[in-house]
């Protein structure tokens, strides 16, 4: 049973790669059959991968069709960043006055690595995905980190295409407000760490999308 539930997961990130790298593209078709050929494994673990993947919204089930990779729209991408703007707004709000130069220091070395021009586009996501998890983190709320993540593995799907769709996108361009949540954080100025937040989340794929209304500082 472990082995097979084991399976089951490296089914799923294995199609949850083929989707972010493209090769599966938003309203192509999966086939259980296929999927099960490719693995060289029984149907059990593939159709509960698959199964699994229908219920984070990635692929949709169509009885004797197959399944469908499921297209994000802007109005999907907005709806997360609203929801993450809320979430980590409020944990801040809550949590900015416990937090001490261990906690700048620890946020300002992921900073560091994001602003490396050399990173690919998986490796700079990852790194702005680690800062926004340990920024709320410092929290200590397990079931807020647990939606952040599960929200940041769904944007994943969205900046894939919006960065492919750019001319050698500048990817640091999105992740240039950091340094300004911690100094702002390090003042003890919770509004502006808010505001430079909200900077932060407009700049989704290195474009300004003004998703969140942003104040003037």
């Amino acid at each position: 049973m472990k082995n097979e539930k084991s399976l089951k997961d490296t089914i799923y990130n294995a199609i949850l790669e083929d989707i972010f790298s493209l090769e599966y593209k938003p309203g192509d078709i999966l086939n259980e059959k296929a999927l099960v050929e490719k693995y060289e494994c029984s149907k059990s673990p593939v159709r509960e991968a698959l199964l699994e993947l229908c219920k984070d919204n990635v692929l949709r089930n169509i009885p004797r069709y197959g399944y469908e990779v499921v297209k994000i729209t802007m109005d999907d991408v907005r709806e997360m960043i609203e929801f993450r703007y809320l979430l980590e707004a409020g944990i801040l709000r809550k949590q900015y006055s416990d937090l001490t130069e261990v906690h700048f220091s620890v946020l300002e070395d992921i900073d560091k690595q994001c602003r490396k021009r050399e990173n690919t586009m998986w490796e700079h996501w990852s790194l702005n995905t680690e800062f926004h998890l340990k920024l709320i983190g410092f929290g200590r709320n397990n079931f807020a980190m647990e939606e952040l993540k599960r929200c940041m593995d769904r944007l994943k799907r969205a900046y894939t295409r919006f960065c492919w769709e750019q001319y050698e996108p500048e990817l640091e361009l999105d992740t240039r407000n950091h340094a300004m949540i911690i100094q702002a954080l390090r003042e003890r100025d919770i509004e502006k760490a808010v505001q430079y937040l909200a900077r932060d989340l407009n700049d989704f794929g290195g474009k300004n999308y003004r998703f969140i209304e942003e104040k003037n500082m």
